[in-house]
């Protein structure tokens, strides 16, 4: 017998067995229908996947025999991997010198084998797809060309598996910065916006202590500090909420009765004023939706209608139409319209049209960000239709 030599190799070929990280895992259909095929076509008791390890050659599949593992220095495809042919064929291990007192050939009768190196697009030879029988024998060509198609169908699945790892670690890592990035944000939310309650209750209690006794230019400095303190805060609440739009995509599907939604939609607005006008026209009957991403949605839509709106009478109907698998809502306003130049742009973080709303405040341009981020998580579409002077209509989609 002679022992299989390690490719010049491999150390590499090692590194590339590994990189897979299919050693040591438990048998799969997909593999097992591969050697269980095999058998067939090529009339034999066994079939294989293996894996060329350190010092043992892994049996990622084998039909017809119990045991997932021999030792590499025992292996046919030890040698297999070490020949330039495209399929090693071994028609009787007895008149072979490397494998005459083989333990496999003396002990389990392992006579026959043809074995197909499975080599990833590196160029490197993992290991074989290969059959072996208990008698001499020969295989014929389709049988041989059997093998070397399915030995790439293998390979196909190795790949698949390790894009699948790839984006399974993705997938964790996103996730961690995902958790860092909360922790960061409550961190910042509270170191943050407790100083900021701090100076604008301050502030509004120097405006009363003081009143009368200012002159104009102190007044219209703690008017600035007030209105920048309440700026900012607003600024990171809408960082918090957009960082934690997920969170709304956990809750359940509810039954939601659209009037009573945009009646609470308007008391959390404090859009009770007598020139606004928020209405609803649309189906009467609950409908089976996320509630509280719902809400999120129309509060950022609904209320940009309202803010950026500097009609005496501000307008905005909020419509619903069931359609075949989703529902589509529209959020229509009579307010100034959105310039051409800015809608493609304005459902990207931190974008800001440079309108002012009635009170004279820059957005944030994190409202929109928000309303597209919740859509693309749930597989919903928006739509801006708008006209400068006379409105824009917003549409969007939820599934059922």
């Amino acid at each position: 017998m002679l022992a299989p030599k390690f490719p010049e190799n491999e150390i590499q070929r090692q590194a590339a067995v590994e990189k897979y990280e299919l050693l040591d895992t438990l048998p799969e259909e997909c593999y097992d229908n591969i050697t269980s095929l095999m058998a067939y076509v090529c009339e034999t008791p066994i079939s294989l996947v293996t894996l060329l390890d350190k010092k043992r050659n892994f049996l990622k599949s084998h039909h017809g025999i119990p045991f997932n593992e021999s030792p590499r220095e025992i292996s046919f495809c030890g040698h297999a991997i070490n020949s330039d042919d495209m399929i090693t064929i071994v028609e009787d291990a007895r008149l072979d010198e490397r494998f005459a007192d083989n333990p496999l050939v003396t002990e389990y009768q392992a006579i026959f084998y043809a074995g197909v190196p499975l080599i990833d697009p590196n160029g490197y030879k993992l290991g074989t797809l290969c059959v072996y029988d208990n008698k001499p024998r020969k295989l014929d060509q389709n049988q041989i060309d059997a093998l070397l198609a399915m030995s790439k169908q293998v390979m196909n699945l190795f790949e698949l598996h390790y894009q699948n790892l790839l984006l399974r670690k993705f997938q964790e890592k996103l996730e961690r910065r995902n958790q860092e990035l909360d922790k960061f944000a409550s961190i910042v939310s509270h170191d943050l916006k407790s100083p900021l309650s701090n100076i604008i209750a301050l502030t509004e209690l120097l405006e009363g202590d003081l009143k009368g006794k200012l002159d104009g230019h102190s007044l219209e400095y703690l008017e600035h500090l007030k209105k920048s303190s309440y700026n900012l805060k607003q600024y990171i609440d809408g960082l918090l909420n957009y960082y934690r739009s997920e969170d709304y995509l956990r809750h359940e599907k509810e039954e939601v009765d659209m009037p009573s939604l945009v009646e609470e939609l308007i008391e959390m607005l404090g859009a009770e004023d007598e020139d606004i006008d928020i209405y609803y026209s649309g189906p009467k009957r609950p409908i089976l939706v996320n509630k509280i991403a719902l809400m999120q949605l129309l509060i950022n839509l609904v209320g940009n209608a309202v803010k950026y709106n500097s009609k005496a009478q501000r307008r905005v109907e909020i419509k619903l139409h069931k359609d075949s698998g989703f529902y589509k809502f529209q959020v229509i306003d009579n307010g100034d319209g959105i310039s051409p130049d800015f809608i493609e742009s304005m459902f990207e973080l931190f974008s800001v049209g440079g309108t002012t709303d009635r009170d004279g405040n820059v957005g944030t341009g994190i409202g929109l960000a928000i309303v597209k981020k919740i859509l693309t998580d749930i597989g919903g579409e928006v739509d801006v239709s708008t006209k400068l002077g006379e409105g824009t209509t917003i549409s969007f989609t939820i599934l059922i």
